[in-house]
């Protein structure tokens, strides 16, 4: 008889350490981190690949990430990374910004970087909520929502509405690439790897500004179990924030 050769199917990618990370069950920062880390991986990029970690629940990224990642102050990732891009532009750099992060004290520097067209790529993660800080409400927060500082639900009137980022952002000339994505199932992981690729590839071709927007989770914040914090990306968050590209100035086709 001959021995069977054994054949990996899948493995760790190289771009993640073997940290223990800090995020509790069912976050979608650990799917989200091994999506990015698969891409780099694919493309053959660790070598010469910068993150800029936020300030937030993925403050310590480059913990995880077994590549250069830098930290910036609060919501100003892209400002950073247009200073890293500008000074070493053979490197791929990419923010990787929570809905407070980006949306809340940084959204002058992200409206300015996709102004400007920064050679750039943005991962934009919203789960509606301030996570690290014990779930107060953010600008992605939905209407009706209830969180530490929404103690009824946030209202229009009180605390007014939810900032679509893609829709925004879509709207600015310099940007090249604008989608939106979620991962609340196995199709839709698959979609959001296809997006993050995207968004890393137009920057190796040099297309200016990219934004991919994912929809996640934080079931200790919203009180839900992870299934069934899955289950309310898909039910609530995807029906105010429409899953879907937004913009792309890159495709040989526009």
């Amino acid at each position: 008889m001959t021995q069977k050769t054994k054949k990996y199917i899948y493995k760790r990618p190289e771009s993640l350490t073997n940290d223990i990370t800090i995020y509790c069950p069912g976050c979608g920062h650990g799917i989200i981190h091994k999506i990015i880390a698969e891409i780099i991986d694919e493309l053959g990029i660790r070598e010469k690949t910068i993150g800029i970690a936020p300030v937030g629940c993925a403050v310590l990224a480059y913990n995880y990430f077994n590549f250069d990642v830098t930290e910036a102050a609060h919501g100003r990732p892209p400002a950073v990374a247009t200073g890293i891009k500008r000074c070493l532009p053979d490197r791929i750099v990419f923010t990787y910004q929570g809905d407070g992060d980006l949306a809340a004290i940084g959204t002058a520097e992200i409206i300015h970087a996709a102004a400007r067209g920064e050679n750039i790529t943005v991962i934009f993660v919203n789960n509606g909520v301030y996570g690290m800080t014990k779930g107060q409400m953010a600008p992605t927060t939905l209407l009706g929502q209830q969180t530490t500082t929404t103690t009824k639900g946030r209202t229009a009137l009180q605390h007014g509405y939810p900032i679509r980022v893609c829709e925004l952002l879509a709207t600015i000339e310099g940007a090249t690439y604008i989608e939106r994505t979620k991962i609340d199932s196995i199709p839709d992981i698959i979609k959001t790897k296809r997006a993050i690729k995207k968004g890393f590839l137009y920057q190796i071709e040099n297309k200016g500004f990219s934004l991919i927007e994912v929809l996640s989770t934080c079931p200790t914040n919203w009180r839900k179990t992870p299934s069934k914090a899955m289950e309310w990306v898909g039910a609530e968050m995807a029906n105010f924030f429409p899953t879907g590209v937004y913009k792309d100035k890159g495709s040989p086709n526009k």
